[in-house]
């Protein structure tokens, strides 16, 4: 069965003169979710998660959308790894499936559902591509939800648990392992603002869930040392440089908020094994702290070997009087805070592009934390990619991004940062979340009727990076 095309009838024209090259070993790969790509949600034992709960609940997905059939990668991974294969692509950054592999969340794993990543990750070593699991990408299993959530710290040990199973089927093959994905989405979208799985609405419960989150890590890293010290071990955050609107006292004191809830939140436990001071402050007059306990922050701060980066935007906030039109509830403590525009280009996800932002990010975190090896593992921007009558996809403003984003990076390397590879997202058009199937950001186009594979300009223009190592 034919999935996707080999190539469209006209590719890029890609220039053969490149920019100063990259590392030769950087990692050139593109990245996936699970519950956005895989489907076959009710096959060979797997159990619901709270996207399966969350995406059947009416109002909640945009148009009504599910990951019930996702883009079928749970059948088509072949097919998909060829097509990684005739891009070039090293690595292929995707998540395992919590509920697929565990369904009740604890208790005996599901060998079926282990052995499509068995499966996966042969495939993609076959093909000469390093495989990147991420052990949680938000797809929480119902039970575990049901028996109280990431607000409750017993579900930190559940996914230490599940992390230590995980391993002992595919760490004799995988090398790098990424334990949670943007733990602030988990908390303050999914807890905080409802606006993502599991819908909760409570300001309290989405600063028990980042500490438990951050508690979940620091056991996942040390049970997975525990199994194979050689392995690499990280987590990915989204990090956001923030920007005042105006030099006044209240736009650099919500700068320091914002920041602080975005970013500090998360890189000062890891990194440096400690909270910021000012943002529990700031914390401690809306929710209780009283779950953070003796020893947590040790086991948080467990050596991590690498830092992936998830970058989309920079934010510019403000602290002075005026409309606020975000979700207070994702930013407690910070609730009167206004996020402002800066008048720049926008994606269809009205994200403002702005790529000196990811620079800033990676300069920031080589100056100011004991940083170990960093990699771009999310950074790419939906447009309204339209299939032409050629049979072809003319993003030309992806690849506009893509470009920026990348000299970026290489600026970031020149200074010194140790950076050490980049995955776009994403490798293809899948289900986005509460946006469902209306939002495209893959390389590679998916006519989700028939699920038919077909790489876009960009695509193929990624391609000639990689084969280059450089830019043009």
């Amino acid at each position: 069965m034919t999935t996707h095309e080999a190539q469209p009838k006209t590719r890029v024209a890609v220039p053969d003169r490149a920019s100063p090259p990259f590392p030769a070993d950087f990692h050139w790969g593109a990245a996936t979710a699970a519950y956005q790509v895989e489907g076959a949600a009710q096959e060979d034992g797997r159990g619901p998660s709270i996207w399966d709960t969350f995406s059947h609940t009416p109002g909640k997905v945009l148009g009504g959308d599910t990951g019930d059939v996702a883009v079928d990668q749970y059948h088509r991974y072949r097919d998909d790894v060829q097509l990684m294969a005739a891009l070039g692509l090293t690595a292929y950054r995707f998540s395992i499936s919590w509920p697929r592999v565990r369904p009740a969340g604890s208790g005996p794993s599901n060998e079926r559902g282990l052995d499509f990543y068995r499966r996966l990750v042969d495939e993609l070593l076959a093909a000469g591509i390093e495989p990147w699991p991420t052990l949680y990408h938000w797809d929480l299993p119902q039970a575990v939800e049901d028996a109280g959530g990431w607000p409750e710290r017993e579900t930190a040990y559940r996914f230490a648990e599940y992390a230590q199973l995980v391993h002992d089927a595919l760490g004799d093959r995988v090398k790098s392992w990424t334990t949670l994905n943007e733990p602030w989405c988990s908390a303050f979208l999914g807890y905080g603002s409802g606006v993502h799985a599991p819908g909760r609405r409570d300001p309290d419960a989405a600063v028990r869930s980042a500490h438990h989150l951050l508690l979940a890590h620091g056991l996942a890293v040390e049970a997975l040392r525990s199994r194979r010290p050689d392995t690499l071990r990280g987590i990915s955050l989204n990090l956001y440089p923030v920007s005042p609107e105006t030099d006044a006292e209240e736009d650099r004191d919500a700068v320091r908020r914002i920041d602080g809830l975005q970013n500090r939140l998360f890189l000062d436990p890891i990194l440096l094994g400690r909270y910021p001071d000012d943002v529990l402050a700031d914390l401690a007059q809306r929710v209780d702290l009283g779950h953070i306990k003796d020893g947590d922050l040790a086991t948080i701060a467990a050596p991590v070997d690498m830092l992936g980066i998830n970058y989309y935007r920079r934010y510019a906030v403000s602290g002075l009087p005026g409309p606020v039109t975000h979700s207070p509830e994702c930013w407690p403590g910070s609730e009167h805070v206004r996020f402002v525009p800066h008048g720049l280009p926008s994606t269809v996800m009205d994200w403002e592009i702005d790529e000196f932002g990811l620079f800033e990010v990676l300069y920031g975190l080589h100056r100011d934390y004991p940083c170990p090896p960093l990699y771009v593992t999310e950074n790419g921007a939906a447009f309204d990619d339209e299939l032409t009558a050629d049979g072809t996809v003319r993003d030309t403003q992806r690849i506009a991004y893509l470009d920026a984003h990348l000299r970026a990076s290489h600026a970031a390397i020149r200074t010194g940062v140790p950076l050490r590879g980049y995955f776009a997202w994403s490798l293809l058009d899948n289900f986005e979340w509460a946006m469902g199937y209306a939002k495209r950001f893959g390389l590679v186009y998916v006519d989700f009727p028939t699920q038919r594979r077909i790489p876009k300009d960009s695509a193929w223009w990624y391609a000639g990076v990689i084969r280059r190592g450089g830019l043009p």
